[in-house]
């Protein structure tokens, strides 16, 4: 079943190339061959970016789709995460499994993901299948289909899934009910998996309504970086793409989530839950584009990545009071959270842990940090920056990652001068800010205290 009006595609195939020239960016310098990518946004409001690598004779096809579970609401759960299935499954020319076949034919592989704000599909291939992958791509945003026996058979998938990953995954489980727990307006607090009960009722009509609106032309991003000619990119892209109709913007999400006025406590028990969590969610109040955004990275860096970091030397190594312990930050189009958790031992003292970890970070908030840490911390960042430019798939991410969230994709380059400019007092007031025990919501997990009743007959 086709969604999308073609009514201008005649029209828009007969144009020139010419009327789709791509314009050249201003040189990166710093970025060896950056001063290669071009980019150019069709009518219908899709942008694509092009960064020639001809290194290797391989490319990666990015699509972002803005769209994840903050814009989904109560009865829709889960179906950004939905369509990771739906859109493997078939379009009117085309049998559900066919696309992969087809793909695997010409020695590609594909993956997708979708998170709070966004789905993104993936192609990796030969250069030589470039345009098998145009033509893959385009069947599937235009012709995708709805045939309710496979629709049917990915619900029961979706869910298998949500088994997996989170009713039967302690961390998982703990992580859902604080997320849950943490945002009290914002959209943040739906899961991406879905919550049980909408899982099970999504309609057909649900499904195209969602998939018109959010996966329109003007709703996403094309990344290709690899051995491509940008003329070839851009002819395949008229013939494939631009036929495609703009749709209506979607409605934007405009809930800011209110300032947490005091800490927020929940307690997780399950019989199998042998090894205790403890988990805090702080809000940040920061997004992906914020300009702190590279200090709330170097915090969470210096807190637990690595074996030297702070919450690994002290609960694990000097306390032995964990068996690990780490910290994420969160970042998307709105404020995000930062997690920090530590996981026990069967039988570990959750109020010790607690104590050691409101210590340590009490200790960067109130003392600041080293200039050793700080050193150590933009090192490990710098070198997860340049590893990812090494590689045809970093520089599509970060590519598309910049656009969506900054709105250039030349933002990507930016980041190596946004980490050198961080000092120490940058992360101690970052610290004293957000980690805050009236800003964070507290997790445990621990197995649940059962108490046995026998029958006896009499």
């Amino acid at each position: 079943m086709r969604l999308l009006s073609f009514a201008c595609a005649a029209a828009l195939g007969a144009l020139s190339l010419a009327s789709f020239a791509a314009t050249p960016t201003a040189p990166v310098t710093h970025v060896p061959g950056s001063e290669a990518i071009v980019s150019h946004t069709l009518a219908n409001g899709l942008k694509i970016i092009v960064w020639p690598n001809h290194a290797i004779p391989s490319a990666n096809y990015y699509t972002f789709y803005k769209v994840g579970s903050r814009n989904e609401r109560p009865g829709i759960t889960g179906l950004a995460h939905f369509f990771e299935h739906m859109m493997f499954n078939g379009t009117s020319k085309r049998a559900p499994g066919e696309f992969d076949r087809t793909m695997e034919a010409s020695g590609g592989s594909n993956n997708a993901s979708t998170s709070s704000d966004l789905t993104i599909y993936t192609d990796w291939f030969p250069a030589s299948a470039l345009g098998t992958i145009f033509d893959l791509e385009g069947d599937r945003m235009a012709n995708l289909a709805f045939d309710p026996k496979v629709i049917e058979s990915e619900r029961e998938v979706v869910y298998s899934e949500r088994r997996s990953s989170v009713d039967n995954d302690n961390f998982g489980t703990l992580m859902e009910q604080m997320q849950a727990a943490a945002y009290i307006a914002h959209p943040y607090h739906i899961p991406t998996i879905g919550w049980p009960s909408d899982i099970e009722h999504w309609t057909s009509a649900d499904l195209k309504q969602f998939f018109k609106t959010y996966y329109a032309p003007n709703n996403a991003v094309l990344v290709i970086v690899g051995d491509v000619n940008p003329d070839e990119v851009f002819a395949l892209a008229n013939r494939h793409l631009a036929p495609l109709a703009k749709q209506p913007a979607p409605t934007p999400v405009t809930t800011v989530e209110p300032e947490q006025l005091g800490e927020r406590r929940l307690v997780v028990e399950r019989a199998d839950a042998q090894s205790p969590i403890l988990a805090y969610a702080f809000h940040t109040g920061l997004g992906a584009g914020s300009k702190n955004h590279p200090t709330l990275e170097l915090l969470s860096t210096i807190l637990a990545e690595g074996q030297s970091s702070r919450l690994h030397q002290r609960l694990v190594e000097q306390e032995q009071a964990a068996v690990s312990a780490g910290a994420f930050a969160e970042a998307g189009f709105d404020p995000g959270l930062l997690w920090v958790y530590a996981m026990l031992p069967p039988g570990g003292d959750l109020a010790q842990v607690e104590a050691l970890l409101d210590d340590e970070l009490s200790k960067i908030a109130t003392d600041g940090v080293s200039a050793v840490e700080l050193e150590k911390a933009r090192n490990l960042k710098l070198s997860e920056f340049w590893r990812g430019m090494s590689t045809i798939n970093g520089k599509a991410q970060a590519l598309g990652s910049a656009e969506v969230f900054e709105g250039d994709f030349r933002k990507a380059f930016d980041v190596p001068a946004a980490f050198n400019a961080v000092t120490a007092t940058d992360i101690q007031t970052l610290a004293k800010k957000i980690l805050r025990k009236q800003n964070r919501t507290t997790g445990s997990i621990l197995p649940s205290v059962q108490t046995a009743s026998k029958e006896t007959t009499p």
